[in-house]
């Protein structure tokens, strides 16, 4: 799915054009234990309920591509009765009506998502009549297909923080009575994908909090997909390689990670300008050695790197654009930047000494003359009433200033 594909769906999410047809969920305590297991009509909820319920169904879609939200494939082999596909396709099927299923499914969530706490399961139904659309992209009133979907999403639930309030009852500041709230959500997927907008029965699309760690677990266990890195995930990955290759991090490692960054940044853009806007511009184990080799790294780095990245890139080469460091970037603008300043210092600094005749020892003359080179060898020195001058001769088509006035 892309970014118009979830967005397409996610504006669905609002007060007046929200279509919800049930909702149900389960509430888990620390002991893995169900302490609740609720059923609603969507439309039907209070106000504040509704709004808050809607606000997690939004987050459940919400995120950067790639980071956030992934695709996740399932393997059409596993695809078979009691798998967690079969699961998710029945309950899609039953509209969350099968009370029996439900509770088999939050068993399943249950067994499979690794997290200490109570935390809160919620599951969404909802059909999507996609309206068909012209070659310039506008919509017309008739509909393409049905589009019915599930939308699951596990929020933790935490013990208010201790805190002084308003005893209202008591005309009186005492001790606030501490609330188990629901927090906003940790891991949530919706099948099946919207892919190319139509239903897509054979992959998901799943949502992370947390970048760094998602629930991998979860989706290979519970959700029976397959799995894919995320962004930060490839990121910091490859910042490890380098912080192995290039040793203690010193001054002169910090501008080599810089430099890498910089000459990457280039790489993408002379591949979109060969490709194309659209085309992703997927990064090779050559393109990555071009780039180090360029970046001023030795063979034997370069050879230990690219090792690295074919071994952890093995089954999905990453796109350029997600091992790019935007802040890296601007690190390396402002050391360009400072760079320059001190090349203009140098050159100003020579330029004033040249001009005030300042000698190496430091020490400025009490006198400066300065003429051309082709004048240069016409200066002569002679004694005048017994001072030594310096004499230089000036034609009628010359001009000669003093201290910035013409003589």
């Amino acid at each position: 799915m892309n970014k118009k594909e979830v967005n397409e769906i996610k504006r669905r999410f609002k007060k007046d054009s929200v279509n919800f047809d049930k909702m149900v969920g389960c509430y888990v305590d620390a002991n893995k234990e169900m302490v609740l297991t609720f059923k609603e009509t969507f439309l039907n909820l209070e106000d504040e309920e509704f709004h808050k319920y809607l606000e997690i169904a939004n987050k459940a879609m919400s995120g950067t591509i790639g980071n956030n939200l992934l695709e996740l494939p399932f393997d059409p082999e596993s695809e078979i009765e009691g798998s967690g596909h079969d699961l998710l396709m029945r309950l899609r099927e039953t509209g969350l009506q099968d009370e029996k299923l439900l509770i088999e499914y939050y068993n399943r969530i249950i067994e499979s998502y690794d997290y200490v706490g109570n935390y809160l399961i919620v599951l969404f139904h909802d059909t999507y009549d996609v309206p068909m659309k012209t070659s310039d992209n506008l919509a017309l009133d008739e509909s393409e297909e049905v589009y019915e979907y599930i939308i699951c999403a596990i929020c933790p639930v935490q013990l208010s923080k201790a805190a002084l309030g308003y005893r209202e009852q008591e005309n009186r500041i005492g001790a606030r009575d501490r609330d188990w709230v629901v927090g906003p959500v940790d891991t949530a997927f919706t099948f099946p994908a919207f892919t190319d907008r139509s239903t897509d029965l054979h992959a998901c699309l799943a949502y992370t909090k947390n970048t760094k760690e998602p629930h991998v677990e979860f989706w290979e266990n519970c959700i029976g997909c397959g799995t894919r890195k995320t962004t930060t995930q490839k990121k910091n990955a490859f910042n490890n390689m380098l912080n192995q290759a290039l040793g203690e991090e010193t001054d002169e490692t910090l501008e080599t990670k810089l430099d890498i960054q910089q000459n990457l940044s280039d790489f993408i853009t002379v591949e979109a300008e060969r490709l194309g806007p659209e085309e992703p511009i997927i990064l090779e184990p050559q393109d990555v050695a071009n780039i180090l080799t360029d970046s001023g790294l030795s063979d034997v780095k370069v050879e230990k790197i690219q090792a690295n990245f074919e071994n952890y890139f093995e089954e999905q080469l990453p796109l350029a654009e997600e091992i790019l460091d935007e802040k890296a970037l601007k690190n390396n603008e402002i050391r360009v930047e400072k760079n320059v300043l001190k090349e203009r210092v140098v050159d100003l600094t020579k330029q004033l000494k040249e001009a005030t005749g300042e000698t190496a020892d430091g020490k400025i003359p009490d006198i400066v003359v300065k003429v051309s080179e082709s004048k240069a060898a016409d200066v002569t020195t002679a004694y005048v009433d017994g001072k030594k001058c310096v004499c230089v001769p000036i034609e009628p088509d010359e001009t000669f200033v003093l201290n910035g006035e013409q003589i």
